[in-house]
């Protein structure tokens, strides 16, 4: 479903005269294929040129937004990835790291033009999430004074994103079966949950995470780590109960949909509840700023996703609203996380952590005054 960087980088470096002749019978928009990649590709070193400032020269303001890069890609292509599988484009490309046996392009794949391009298409947007990460690490590389701890946590992501194309190739040579379209959609989440802790990082000073709200708060946002992450795999089996498997043979687990949804809805209840009680705290306890808007974000997503689940399953799971439920997942996901991580904050030694708190309010403030 998602793809390899190694696949997609091949398949932009390797399209002949000869295969792209072969490509025309994709179109989209009156556009063949091969158009599409050549402009994508064409766009993407317009945008290096464009930003190689802020990559080779980084600022604080810059390297946050391309931390916030990360986050909006990495959850992205969790997104394209459902509209892959609601589509039935699943196996558009039915090998790896090849999408045929006999080419790295969707050449003669025995499957509708238009699923054959949703599935190479999301194989080579991989290529762009591995971009932005590897910009980014250049950029924490280049940061001076340069930061350990940004610098490790910038070059977990790279990886993470090598990790994400082995498991979509898994996914392609075991046919789609649920379990390693799980854990696919599972790595990006835990790849959200790094980039979400780079971005909040970058933005205070180094040195080591001290708590800056009280106990209780703190405690509910652990809690709510934990059950959305279950939150998440309760899903995924959902998923790989229900009717849209990415193709129409892909093996499906043999679950009573309605029992593993209602366990789903347990726990986005649990979720709903641990939103509330962490926005309650977090005005209550008088929480900084960041914290406080931190919980009232996260209850409304979460209050939005739930009535999106509810319709989406009333309606017996439309294709347009699968996706909607994708992307309100991956919003969750990113909402805990930045609930997480706004209640510690890295203090420098001798540092004073609710002066610093204090500060990071100021200055969020400041910067959403400013813009």
């Amino acid at each position: 479903m998602y793809a390899s960087p190694a696949s997609a980088t091949t398949a932009l470096t390797t399209i002949t005269p000869l295969a792209a002749d072969e490509l025309e019978d994709i179109v989209l928009l009156g556009v063949p294929l091969w158009g599409w990649q050549i402009a994508v590709a064409a766009a993407g070193v317009l945008a290096l040129v464009l930003l190689a400032r802020t990559i080779w020269n980084p600022t604080p303001g810059s390297l946050r937004a391309w931390a916030l890069g990360n986050i909006a890609v990495n959850a992205g292509i969790a997104v394209t990835g459902a509209t892959v599988r609601v589509t039935s484009s699943g196996l558009g490309c039915s090998e790896w790291p090849k999408c045929t046996p006999d080419s790295f392009v969707p050449i003669d794949t025995g499957h509708a033009a238009l699923n054959a391009a949703i599935e190479f298409g999301n194989r080579t947007l991989t290529f762009v999430v591995l971009a932005v990460a590897v910009i980014t690490l250049v950029a924490v590389l280049r940061m001076s004074p340069r930061r350990r701890d940004l610098v490790r946590l910038a070059a977990i992501i790279p990886f993470g994103v090598l990790g994400q194309g082995v498991v979509g190739g898994i996914t392609v040579w075991t046919d789609l079966h649920p379990a390693s379209v799980a854990t696919h959609f599972l790595l990006s989440m835990v790849m959200v949950f790094v980039t979400v802790a780079l971005y909040v990082r970058c933005q205070e000073p180094e040195g080591r995470p001290q708590v800056s709200v009280g106990p209780m708060l703190h405690t509910v946002s652990i809690g709510l780590v934990v059950i959305g992450f279950l939150l998440l795999i309760a899903g995924t089996v959902v998923t790989g109960t229900g009717p849209h498997g990415g193709d129409a043979l892909a093996p499906r687990w043999n679950l009573d949909l309605a029992a593993v949804t209602r366990v789903h809805s347990v726990l986005g209840w649990l979720t709903l509840a641990g939103s509330l009680l962490a926005t309650v705290v977090a005005f209550r306890g008088g929480a900084h700023r960041i914290a406080r808007v931190s919980s009232v974000a996260l209850l409304v997503i979460v209050l939005l996703q739930g009535v999106l689940g509810y319709t989406q399953y009333a309606l017996e799971l439309p294709e347009g609203l699968v996706v909607l439920h994708v992307l309100g997942s991956a919003l969750t996901w990113v909402a805990i996380s930045r609930l997480y991580f706004a209640t510690t904050r890295l203090v420098p030694p001798g540092g004073d952590v609710t002066a610093e708190a204090a500060r990071a309010g100021e200055r969020s403030s400041a910067a959403v005054r400013s813009e």
